[in-house]
C-alpha cells in the first residue's frame, strides 16, 4: 500500500471528507503518529485510508498553537492573524 505523506493545509476536498468522517469529534492524542524525516526531524500526524493510499496528515506545531490560543482567548478571527 501506498504512503503519502501530506500537509493539512494542502488536503483536497475528498481527503477533508475522509477527515471530518474519521474524526467527526477532532482527533485526540491517541490518534497521532510520531515518526522521524529523512533529516531526523520528528513529525506528528494522523492517520487517512483509502482503498489504495494511506495519508499521514501531517500536523504542524502552529496548528496546535492556533487550536489552543482559540481554547484560551476564544476569539478566532484574532488568531487568525497571528498564524500569518
Amino acid at each position: 500500500m501506498k504512503r503519502i505523506i501530506v500537509d493539512y493545509k494542502n488536503l483536497n476536498h475528498a481527503l477533508l471528507n475522509l477527515l471530518s468522517e474519521k474524526f467527526p469529534d477532532n482527533y485526540g492524542d491517541d490518534d497521532v503518529i510520531s515518526f522521524s524525516n529523512a533529516n531526523g526531524d520528528l513529525i506528528e500526524a494522523i492517520e487517512i485510508r483509502t482503498e489504495d493510499v494511506i495519508y499521514l496528515v501531517k500536523i504542524s506545531k502552529k496548528m496546535k498553537e492556533v487550536i489552543r490560543d482559540f481554547k484560551e482567548d476564544d476569539t478566532f478571527e484574532g488568531l487568525l492573524d497571528k498564524e500569518e
